[in-house]
């Protein structure tokens, strides 16, 4: 039976006892911070390339409740099951990494391609094979192409503070502050910071659309998306997304879980990226994965034996915020056009940064090279995006040109 080898809890799940008596200020307080900064920047990255694709302010209040809800649920249950703060999001890379296929294929070709990634990350999980797909293309080569689709979100960031330096400025002032000084910043994370100042200076500055705000519902009310299946859509998105899941965004999770001592059951924990990715996919929302910057923050203080319970907490935030998700979105997009740029901009800063570290730091870094080019091209070729043709390309010249970093890969030497 191929679920044989999905891990199962080490001991029964917690009872409610225990659950009240391991909950404390420090674990809640984690929890709100891990949630609020899912809440942020990684929100404002969905709005921007919604928008960008064309997406109605229902689609997207829908994508997003798609996100917190069914990611919130997983959470939830996987915290409390395995006794381990396991915070389930969605793919950040995978968000961006859609914005050109809404453009040019459609929110239903896209949604078919969700569901395909969703099926297959399932059958990964359940066959054990996640570790054969993961080593399958060189990691600077992935890295590659995550720093090709994130470096428009560094440059809007600059475009931003260039064109409304009244807005964008402060909350870059703030964000450099926070960051600085590390104590403040473990206090008021920096894009939180950012958050805030912008807010701010928008309400000084008279630039929110107040009138936006009234009317309209504020309980979700999600816009179920029908599937189209596309074979472009097929190949630009599916391998992508999947390499962005288990790749790019579990490795790191299970990472950071591991460093804390917190061994993460990796066949479950895709298994469950699977079923989120295809609730999800009928909301028009974009593929689950285990979230590494949030459980970074659950597992930064506290006993390690109650630290499932700041899982809890953000996966209960979670689902509270996906049903009022309209009302948010439309606060949201009632906001200027360089506050959404620039907290999007401000989020994705480290991530571009480690891309970049990753591509080009030692092996494969011409195949990283050519990947990182051809996707910033954002060239489509018989209709596919630039994302898979970085990819190939890269893979190709690598194999071409750097044999000696795939025989030092297939020896087991690290990258």
């Amino acid at each position: 039976m191929f679920l044989s080898r999905v891990e199962r809890p080490e001991a029964p799940p917690p009872s409610l006892a225990r659950m009240r008596a391991d909950f404390g200020p420090t674990y809640i307080a984690h929890g709100f911070i891990g949630w609020l900064f899912a809440a942020t920047g990684p929100v404002a990255i969905i709005l921007t390339v919604g928008l960008h694709g064309g997406l109605s302010e229902a689609e997207l209040s829908t994508w997003i409740f798609g996100v917190f809800f069914v990611n919130g649920l997983i959470t939830l249950l996987f915290s409390w099951a395995y006794a381990r703060p396991l915070a389930f999001f969605w793919t950040i890379p995978g968000t961006v990494l859609v914005g050109p296929a809404l453009g040019h294929l459609g929110l239903a070709a896209v949604t078919g391609a969700y569901y395909a990634a969703g099926l297959l990350t399932i059958l990964l999980g359940a066959t054990g094979w996640v570790k054969r797909l993961t080593q399958a293309v060189p990691l600077p080569i992935v890295m590659g192409m995550v720093a090709g689709v994130f470096l428009r979100f560094g440059l809007d960031l600059i475009h931003a503070v260039r064109m409304d330096a009244l807005l964008a400025g402060p909350m870059v002032a703030a964000w450099i502050a926070l960051t600085a000084l590390p104590r403040l910043g473990a206090i008021l994370p920096p894009i939180i910071g950012a958050l805030i100042a912008g807010a701010l200076a928008a309400l000084a500055l008279g630039r929110f659309d107040l009138a936006a705000l009234s009317g309209g519902a504020w309980l979700a009310h999600p816009v179920l998306q029908a599937p189209a299946w596309s074979w472009p859509a097929m190949l630009d998105l599916v391998i992508p997304l999947l390499i962005t899941v288990l790749v790019v965004q579990n490795a790191q999770g299970f990472a950071v879980l591991k460093a804390a001592g917190h061994e993460a059951p990796v066949d479950a924990v895709t298994l469950a990226c699977g079923v989120g990715a295809v609730l999800s996919a009928g909301l028009g929302a974009v593929s689950t994965c285990l979230a590494g910057p949030t459980n970074a923050i659950l597992i930064s203080a506290g006993e390690r034996r109650r630290q499932y319970t700041a899982g809890l907490t953000t996966g209960l935030l979670s689902l509270g915020f996906g049903l009022f998700a309209p009302g948010f979105t439309r606060f949201m997009l009632a906001a200027p056009k360089s506050f959404i740029a620039a907290l999007a901009g401000l989020a994705m800063l480290r991530v571009l940064q480690n891309a970049f570290s990753g591509a080009f730091k030692a092996r494969f870094s011409l195949g990283a090279l050519v990947t990182f080019l051809i996707t910033v091209s954002d060239i489509s070729l018989l209709n596919i995006g630039a994302a898979f043709w970085g990819l190939t390309g890269g893979v190709l010249v690598s194999w071409l040109l750097e044999q000696g970093d795939f025989q030092a890969l297939i020896a087991g030497e690290r990258v």
